[in-house]
């Protein structure tokens, strides 16, 4: 049996069958064989979360960065997300999220800044270097994240909308820090808990 049966099974996570169905749909689509074992996993998951298959081309992922954020994973590293959806998607793993905290609305009101930002910096204060950080929400999270001393393990930066997600997403390409990213306006809560997923079933099945 594998992965993509029904009632696969992934070290006590159960694979329903319509997500099997999903990928064997997605497959069906799109040959993403060549990708490096982790990008595909990256992409696929997120292709199979959102419907999407414009993500195939739209997403940017670094195999070293990916294996290093696995390797975090794996160490116990924490997990950094920017708003609550984020971590409500993400399986089986605590997060940190200070954004609904006082101590960021304080921080934001004294320092003029939006609360997902200010919570970026309680966080990096909280977890030190190393740790995992996903944002799916808010674009001003991940820029101050890039001014920030944090030394993550790996950035899944997947923020949408409009206003500053392609500019933050591209500062982060830019920065060098191990991270995945997307070009377009896209994104969202759910397509940035589906890429840490991604890593997190890896972990799961070593």
């Amino acid at each position: 049996m594998t992965d993509t049966e029904p009632g696969a099974r992934r070290e006590g996570r159960v694979v329903h069958p319509i997500e099997a169905l999903s990928y064997r749909i997605l497959r069906s689509r799109v040959d993403l064989s060549h990708l490096p074992p982790l990008t595909r996993a990256v992409v696929e998951r997120v292709v199979h979360a959102s419907a999407d298959l414009d993500y195939v081309a739209d997403l940017v992922c670094d195999e070293a960065a990916l294996a290093d954020g696995l390797a975090a994973l794996r160490a116990g590293a924490p997990v950094v997300t920017d708003v609550a959806m984020v971590a409500a998607g993400i399986t089986g793993r605590r997060t940190v999220c200070p954004v609904a905290e006082p101590a960021a609305a304080r921080l934001a009101r004294a320092a003029g800044i939006t609360r997902s930002a200010a919570a970026a910096r309680i966080a990096a204060n909280q977890v030190g270097p190393g740790a995992v950080w996903v944002v799916g929400c808010a674009p001003t999270a991940l820029a101050e994240l890039l001014t920030l001393d944090a030394r993550p393990a790996l950035v899944v930066g997947l923020p949408v909308g409009f206003v500053g997600a392609t500019e933050a997403k591209a500062a982060l390409r830019a920065s060098g820090l191990p991270g995945v990213s997307n070009r377009s306006e896209k994104g969202g809560s759910a397509v940035a808990a589906a890429a840490l997923n991604a890593l997190l079933y890896v972990e799961e099945r070593s």
